[in-house]
């Protein structure tokens, strides 16, 4: 059995939340609760999210050993679309199945498939823990791509932050180590692949819901991710270190249809966690929980492959959390100074969760 089978009763203790965070999805009004308490279900919310998407790379870590990327990346998308067409179409307005910015969409999911091909490509040759630490570069780049492309002005603590945390990134990453091979750089542009999709995403604006972004994202990443495997097949040769890059579609796939089935599925319920934490709470409460998915890849690692971080990953992991906090602390006191909402630019949103939105309570979700 696959260590990721163990996963799957996690499954059954959140059925209850889950289905409760999509009663209150369909309704058209959100009810009026303390802040004290929707805080908390934000939360909540996030940290559960982040439990099913370091679940799902555990599960991905897990088939790669038999299935190439493209088809894994595929098969997700074909599960999301499963489940997320009959879900918009059940909510009705303002969800839609088209929308005249598909191109923009089209490109991000492009960026998404590019980026998380690479991303996937490290899992055979890293532990879990390093691969997510240097992907979590993605909020700093972020940052500063808002500034160079959409204006935003960072200030010295910002730029200070960012520095500190881009210092994280280099000694995660380890360049001068015994260990270190040019796979660790896979992550680090996986996170610059990462950030312009977000970038892309604050530039389509609050014309979409999360839904309808999640949907086009994800339904054009697998086709995307597919033709991209088939190009590279054909153009370079794969060798026997990379069985995971290759063209092929194992025997077993009849026989672990459940196995794949459930990867989408624990993604898919991940998406829906996260999107209801960042409706129900403000962001910059609740943002910091995003880097909960650390300690649980590193755990994670750990019981199922006796993955030990590397004191460089960990001194990494330090400082990029640390930087992402601060310059979290800053956005949300400098809100409250100037009476504004907070929009917070560095979030952290797991692999392949679409850039949530905070929708007020008199919409309907998300």
């Amino acid at each position: 059995m696959r260590p990721f089978a163990t996963c799957r009763s996690k499954t059954d203790k959140t059925t209850a939340a889950i289905s409760s965070s999509l009663a209150d999805m369909s309704t058209m009004s959100a009810p009026v609760r303390p802040a004290a308490s929707r805080a908390m279900h934000g939360i909540g919310c996030v940290i559960l999210g982040m439990l099913f998407f370091a679940g799902q790379d555990a599960m991905m870590k897990s088939l790669l050993l038999d299935y190439p990327i493209w088809l894994l990346l595929f098969i997700r998308s074909c599960v999301a679309v499963a489940v997320l067409v009959p879900l918009i179409l059940a909510l009705g307005a303002p969800h839609r199945l088209r929308s005249p910015l598909w191109p923009m969409h089209l490109l991000r999911a492009a960026l998404f498939a590019v980026g998380f091909s690479l991303f996937y490509t490290a899992f055979p040759f890293m532990g879990l823990a390093q691969v997510t630490t240097i992907f979590f570069s993605a909020p700093l780049m972020i940052g500063v791509m808002a500034a160079v492309f959409l204006k935003e002005r960072l200030g010295a603590h910002r730029i200070a932050a960012l520095i500190v945390g881009f210092v994280g990134v280099v000694i995660a990453i380890d360049p001068g180590g015994e260990r270190f091979t040019g796979i660790a750089l896979l992550p680090l542009l996986c996170a610059l692949f990462y950030a312009a999709s977000q970038v892309l995403a604050r530039k389509i604006g609050e014309t979409e819901t999360s839904l309808t972004v999640g949907l086009f994202t994800l339904a054009f990443t697998g086709p995307i991710a597919l033709a991209a495997g088939f190009a590279v097949n054909a153009l370079v040769p794969i060798g026997p270190d990379f069985p995971h890059l290759g063209w092929h579609v194992p025997p077993a796939l009849t026989a672990d249809w459940p196995a794949l089935l459930l990867l989408g599925g624990v993604g898919m319920v991940g998406y829906i966690l996260l999107s209801r934490g960042y409706q129900v709470a403000d962001a910059s409460v609740i943002a910091p929980f995003d880097y909960s998915y650390l300690p649980m890849a590193a755990l994670i690692g750990w019981l199922l492959w006796g993955e030990v971080p590397q004191h460089s990953t960990l001194v990494g992991m330090v400082l990029i959390v640390g930087s992402g906090l601060y310059m979290a602390g800053r956005e949300l006191r400098a809100a409250r100074r100037h009476g504004e909402p907070v929009v917070m630019a560095e979030t952290v949103i797991a692999p392949l969760s679409p850039h949530p939105q905070k929708i007020p309570d008199d919409q309907t979700w998300p």
